[in-house]
């Protein structure tokens, strides 16, 4: 029993990152943006936007490239896959990926996040409008070369 119980809590130590193990899960560029008013979508003009997606298995940080102080933080909900209808056959898979939620100053988020793609969405609390971001993922950068003196 003793040892039953020092497994469990290696195991629940393991589980919780510190602030500063937050790991990559990849870096992302959205793509489109939509206002839904009843049965209305109306697409919101934008220019592309990148981001960076971090998580330490219980929270989600979305970042503006470059800012990585400045973040959106998600609780992560279910981590055992998200639904996607397949384009040729329009049968229903389940693909690995998290959801998680976010609710802010009376706005909840919804975050559907996987290798290919990234959707949030946001309903505002006193509003009949839903707006829609999608994201793609992004081609890794390449390292800059090191300036040799």
């Amino acid at each position: 029993m003793r040892t039953l119980a020092t497994i469990f809590l290696m195991t629940l130590g393991t589980a919780y990152a510190g602030p500063d193990q937050f790991r990559l899960v990849g870096d992302y560029l959205l793509r489109a943006h939509y206002k839904l008013t009843g049965a209305e979508m109306t697409p919101i003009p934008m220019k592309p936007i990148a981001f960076r997606v971090t998580t330490d298995g219980i929270t989600v940080r979305i970042s503006p490239e470059g800012d990585e102080e400045s973040h959106t933080s998600y609780d992560i909900y279910r981590s055992d896959g998200i639904g996607r209808q397949r384009a040729e056959a329009g049968a229903l898979e389940v693909i690995p990926g998290i959801q998680a939620y976010s609710n802010t100053d009376g706005t909840l988020r919804h975050l559907r996040l996987s290798r290919e793609s990234l959707t949030i969405t946001a309903f505002p609390g006193v509003s009949d409008q839903t707006v829609v971001s999608y994201a793609v993922a992004a081609a890794p950068k390449e390292p800059e070369p090191a300036s040799q003196p």
